[in-house]
């Protein structure tokens, strides 16, 4: 096969159908923005049910054989995508920051934890453990050992495009499963790519596919197809709660990766400098748009003022465009910059207070663009809705408490429970925190993102169901376990 050039796209970005590129069957496209600029970026399929039905047909005929496969030739097979991925780093890059608006150094970060989880899965290809134990009963041995579960519907958010195609697609390939991959309807460039290099890796046909199209019309079909044996989502709760009912009707196996409203607790005994950095990265990086972003921000009575000082200041000093030598980026298609500057302003309505942002950023070089100043609001109630809802931009709260019972419990007063994190010089308050906090992830003097491949991610309460992606622990997703017994007779030797 000839080695592609990945910086150049299709203007119809298709459906990847195991080896076969093709439109959607209707012939339907959706025009993708670009969010830096608001101008037209490419076509792309707009799948419906018959469309899901062709990906899922042949990823259920060609499953059996590639189960078939050595687990260590399945890893083979994903550590030569991440090879072409290295490979071709910078051209799928520069498709993340087209597509999302990012800087290219931003892009290039992103493709490289991509790279990473690659790398990562392909070597659990030579340690995919089970577990050989005792029986109570003579000459008889007990092993459980991992299977495949089938057909995988994999389902992502736009954030982090290329590193969310990762997450999902390596462990679920190397378990044995074939994958039908639903990407976002805002970043499809990154998601055709990768199924470009799948292809060019050895992949077998039907494998592998990419379906695109908007959530109700593509996605929907894929929850809903009783030929798929898992669904792995991530994305908002309220379309995670109409999945697992969904897919609960047929037992279906199903992971969901939520959202969050994490807090960053700011002790008395904290140095309030790295405070103020790891608050900004956590509230304002990405352009907030992490399910992992610190939204609210909980301070200690005794440092509030003073720390209020220092971030306000820090975030006034923040530079938002395209460039390398910019901050963060524009939010990733226009009514996602619409509903959260409208939430700003009702919170503002309700009684809070806007200490800096809450506005669309224009002017030269960003005429056209998303771009959303951060935001830092106070005296918004621990109730509102501004404290309550996942944002998902450049937005965060600030929170006045007295000591560390209140905030601990301001923490944990949400629905949510993803990611959490606490500033402090006290080993003893800061493994109180870790132990109490009800979150999936905890972080001592950091941020409140920042996972890991080779750790597991996910959360509590309605930011997930459980399951954990990432690390070992998305073998678990992937596959299910099979006990066997083993009788012997030594005297029949």
């Amino acid at each position: 096969m000839v080695t592609p050039d990945l910086r150049v796209f299709p203007a119809a970005v298709p459906n990847q159908i195991g080896h076969q590129d093709a439109p959607a069957s209707g012939g339907e496209t959706f025009v993708k923005f670009e969010p830096a600029t608001g101008r037209e970026l490419c076509r792309v399929a707009r799948s419906r049910r018959e469309d899901v039905e062709r990906a899922v047909t042949a990823a259920r005929a060609a499953q059996p054989a590639w189960a078939a496969q050595t687990v260590v030739a399945r890893g083979d097979a994903l550590r030569r995508i991440a090879m072409l991925m290295v490979e071709h780093k910078a051209a799928i890059a520069s498709l993340v920051a087209r597509e999302t608006g990012k800087s290219m150094k931003d892009a290039l970060g992103e493709t490289d934890a991509a790279i990473e989880m690659g790398f990562f899965v392909a070597g659990e290809g030579r340690r995919f453990y089970g577990t050989t134990t005792t029986s109570a009963v003579p000459n008889k041995a007990a092993l459980i050992i991992r299977q495949p579960l089938g057909v995988a519907g994999l389902i992502i958010a736009a954030n982090t495009p290329i590193a969310n195609v990762a997450w999902k697609a390596f462990p679920a390939l190397l378990c044995g499963n074939a994958a039908v991959m639903k990407a976002s309807e805002d970043t499809p460039l990154s998601a055709w790519a990768f199924g470009v290099l799948a292809r060019l890796a050895g992949v077998p046909d039907g494998v592998y596919s990419t379906v695109h199209g908007l959530g109700e019309e593509a996605g929907a079909p894929l929850v809903e197809h009783p030929d798929v044996d898992i669904i792995s989502f991530t994305g908002s709760t309220s379309v995670g709660r109409w999945i697992a009912e969904t897919t609960g009707r047929r037992l279906a196996k199903t992971c969901l990766e939520l959202g969050g409203k994490n807090p960053l607790v700011v002790c008395d005994d904290a140095d309030l400098d790295n405070a103020v950095k790891w608050t900004i990265g956590s509230a304002f990086s990405n352009a907030g748009q992490r399910c992992a972003a610190g939204s609210r921000i909980i301070v200690f009575d005794a440092v509030y003022d003073a720390f209020k000082a220092k971030l306000v200041a820090a975030t006034d000093a923040l530079k938002v465009g395209s460039t390398d030598a910019d901050d963060y980026g524009p939010v990733i298609n226009e009514e996602q910059m619409t509903n959260m500057l409208a939430a700003v302003q009702r919170a503002r309505t309700d009684g809070a207070t806007v200490l800096t942002g809450g506005q669309r950023l224009t002017g030269p070089g960003r005429d056209g663009g998303y771009y959303v100043a951060p935001t830092l609001i106070e005296h918004a109630g621990p109730n509102a809705e501004i404290s309550r809802h996942e944002l998902f931009g450049p937005i965060t709260c600030l929170y006045r408490v007295r000591d560390f019972e209140e905030a601990v419990q301001l923490a944990n007063g949400t629905d949510f429970g993803l990611t959490a994190s606490i500033h402090t010089r006290s080993i003893h308050r800061a493994m109180t925190f870790i132990n109490r906090v009800q979150a999936g992830v905890a972080v001592v003097n950091g941020g409140t993102y920042g996972s890991e491949p080779h750790m597991p991610f996910g959360g509590l309460k309605q930011s997930g169901n459980g399951w954990r992606e990432a690390g070992t622990a998305a073998l678990d997703v992937y596959s299910d376990l099979k006990t066997i017994y083993i009788n012997h007779d030594p005297a029949r030797l």
